[in-house]
């Protein structure tokens, strides 16, 4: 089992800067991607950036330019990934939750996708 602990949320004026970190339990050194999803009241969860093991990344288009996903290698560990947020906007706020996707933990498991509990961003004067 693998979990992953978001924090670095709160409150930011339009124009702010926020960075999330998700740490998980254990070294997950099998895992095809990580990423930082959000869900605002009454809209459906997104995705807002990705890193893949390989170190490729996507962005959803609201948040190029402004916000940087970077997965934390030291040690070997694998088990952070950050996400730097600039020039935040109120369409920003929402609640954002940490996911590793495809994580094996070991040869007898399958692969699976684990999610954090969530952090409330809300950017606002």
């Amino acid at each position: 089992q693998v979990q992953l602990v978001e924090s670095g949320g709160g409150l930011v004026p339009p124009g702010g800067s926020l960075t999330l970190s998700c740490v998980a339990s254990r070294s997950i050194r099998d895992v095809d991607a990580m990423g930082w999803y959000r869900q605002a009241p009454g809209k459906r969860r997104e995705l807002v950036a990705r890193v893949t093991d390989g170190g490729s990344t996507n962005y959803a288009d609201s948040v190029k330019g402004r916000f940087t996903i970077s997965r934390d290698n030291a040690n070997n560990a694998k088990n952070m990934v950050d996400l730097q947020m600039n020039s935040l906007k109120p369409e920003d706020t929402a609640v954002y939750y940490c996911n590793a996707e495809g994580v094996k933990v070991s040869r007898f498991t399958p692969r699976r996708d684990y999610w954090g509990q969530g952090t409330q961003v809300t950017v606002s004067s």
